[in-house]
């Protein structure tokens, strides 16, 4: 495997495997099961695969966990080149964000709902940095998991909305043993925390359940909320079903619902969903 640290480095050798089927994907680091079956599934697809490994400041507000953001880029590298990844690229912000053009991506509509709702700006902070390495990278084939499904949306859409000739890959959330959705800001949780935070998908199962019975999205809703309320520490940030990947209100015409919550603990905000199809159309 190859580490790449500059622009221009990456650059020079997109170009020399420009004929070549490239997988890619963009990650934060402190790799977890998550982001190796994301690798995994790239490796399976393509003659080339490229991951990158950036905690981008511009998808961070003020009050978030930038500095904390957990990091470790030896144990990194090491994981992607047991995964067979290609190239490595670990470009610091300096390298990503040279100057400040003044240009922005503003999402729009999509960034108002669930996540973005408290996170102003993060999902244009995304399409910022996801429009740079895809630039630069040039892939076949882009990766991502479902878990965060509302970026999972805005990517699609944007990709399509833009015709950026990359194919976007969907991967299944990986889970622990008890259902808890990989993710690197797990590590945060306290004991009590990590045995409350399985519950979250335990809610979306109850949810999920009760609206394939009744097709009521209120009443499914309310017993999401009300499990998390009744067997976590934490704070509901949202519980919602919505249309996928449109992120709008859900109608019979809808063919994918998404259930997703997200709960505030002590030092994490932990995210989660299911996506399911619906059977009647």
């Amino acid at each position: 495997m190859q580490t790449v640290e500059t622009i221009n480095e990456l650059k020079q050798i997109i170009a020399l495997n420009k004929d070549k089927t490239i997988g890619f994907v963009p990650t934060m680091g402190y790799l977890h099961e998550g982001h190796l079956a994301l690798l995994n599934k790239a490796r399976s697809e393509n003659e080339l695969v490229v991951a990158s490994i950036f905690v981008n400041p511009a998808q961070f507000g003020p009050n978030e966990d930038l500095d904390r953001y957990p990091r470790d880029i030896k144990r990194d590298t090491q994981l992607a080149t047991n995964a067979g990844v290609d190239i490595i690229f670990i470009p610091t912000p300096e390298q990503m964000y040279p100057f400040d053009s003044g240009i922005s991506i503003t999402v729009g509509d999509l960034s108002t709902k669930l996540c973005g709702e408290s996170r102003p700006g993060h999902f244009d902070g995304v399409l910022k940095v996801i429009t740079k390495l895809f630039h630069l990278v040039q892939p076949t084939k882009a990766y991502f998991g479902q878990k965060d499904a509302q970026q999972l949306a805005i990517i699609e859409t944007f990709v399509n909305a833009y015709n950026f000739p990359v194919e976007i890959v969907r991967v299944q959330t990986v889970r622990e043993s008890d259902g808890l959705a990989k993710s690197s800001r797990n590590v945060f949780l306290n004991e009590k925390e990590r045995s409350e935070a399985i519950h979250l998908y335990k809610a979306l199962q109850l949810a999920t359940i009760r609206w394939e019975e009744t097709k009521d999205l209120t009443a499914a809703i309310t017993i999401g909320k009300d499990h998390i309320e009744s067997n976590t520490s934490g704070k509901i940030d949202y519980f919602e079903a919505l249309s996928y990947p449109s992120l709008q209100q859900v109608t019979d015409d809808t063919k994918e619902v998404l259930f997703a919550t997200a709960v505030f603990f002590e030092k994490a905000r932990l995210i989660d969903n299911i996506l399911i199809v619906k059977k009647d159309v």
